[in-house]
């Protein structure tokens, strides 16, 4: 399939990763991949930024509303979700395109993930009930101080992969990086990674104002329903757990918003960081006009131009 090129578009939360990636596959007649972690859930909507309704009839969508939050998914899922549906699209279309801003999924569809050491089932459930006691802060602690050089570059508000690296550890006595340095699978098709990027005070007048906008369109009662399964990975997660914690009498309503907000721009930084850590990405203005037809005129040095 050398002849099949897929774009996927990467960047930081709030960078216009949607729309362009809209706009990239309707120009291209096909489809779009999801690679977020928490847009696959089909309970979690408002707080995690997922296309409209509308978008996602414009454009068929794959692994957006296809899994419940009481399933787990890691990046070894994904990479053979993404694979499946990459050969649906490629059965009848020349390109496809994948869209997120989950950085370990993006990394395990182009390069394959590593063979990872078993675990002791015993040291899993202990940890697991350390974790469901004491919360995602003495998650947090645990893995910073047992294992600095994964916590640097982690996500560090995502309990299913810090609980996973402190299971690595505790079995090994080694941090998962060690386990992470095997060869990159050569695909049987061309990858191209597009990165948007837009002015850090922008970024985050964006981020700040989307959150806004989820409270307005109601991103508490959502959470609120959610109450029940609040124990489940997919819900430990920016958005979701700040308004728990006010529903605990933590924080005011006022205080869990801003907390939305400051760990949202917390994560975005740590996004931009691991992709401009990828060196094949071709980075692009994103708050500039989508406009394909005028793409190869702007982008004189961008490999295998659009049609």
């Amino acid at each position: 399939m050398q002849n099949k090129t897929i774009y996927i578009i990467a960047g930081p939360t709030a960078s216009g990763k949607t729309a362009f990636a809209i706009a990239l596959a309707k120009y291209l007649n096909t489809s779009i991949i999801s690679a977020d972690s928490r847009q696959c859930f089909r309970e979690l909507n408002i707080g995690v930024a997922k296309p409209t309704a509308a978008e996602l009839a414009d454009v068929p969508h794959f692994f957006i509303n296809n899994l419940s939050i009481s399933e787990e998914v890691n990046a070894r899922f994904f990479e053979e979700a993404a694979l499946t549906f990459t050969q649906k699209i490629f059965a009848e279309k020349e390109t496809a395109v994948m869209a997120g801003g989950t950085g370990l999924y993006i990394k395990a569809f182009c390069e394959g993930m590593d063979t990872m050491p078993g675990v002791d089932q015993e040291i899993r459930e202990k940890l697991r009930n350390d974790f469901s006691k004491n919360g995602i802060q003495w998650l947090q602690d645990e893995v910073k101080r047992k294992d600095p050089a994964f916590w640097q570059q982690a996500e560090q508000q995502n309990p299913q992969r810090l609980l996973r690296a402190l299971e690595i550890w505790e079995s090994t006595g080694t941090s998962i990086l060690d386990f992470q340095k095997s060869k990159k699978i050569q695909r049987d098709f061309r990858i191209i990674k597009i990165g948007l990027e837009i002015p850090m005070h922008t970024l985050y007048e964006r981020i700040n104002n989307r959150v806004d906008k989820m409270m307005q369109d109601g991103l508490l009662p959502e959470v609120e329903s959610l109450l029940p399964f609040r124990h489940f990975a997919a819900l430990q997660t920016v958005g979701y757990k700040e308004i728990f914690e006010y529903m605990d009498g933590k924080y005011s309503l006022l205080e869990a918003i801003e907390k939305i907000k400051q760990h949202t721009r917390n994560y975005a930084k740590r996004q931009m960081t691991w992709f401009k850590g990828d060196k094949e990405i071709y980075w692009f203005e994103g708050t500039a006009p989508i406009d394909f037809s005028t793409f190869k005129k702007a982008h004189k040095n961008f490999p295998l131009f659009f049609k």
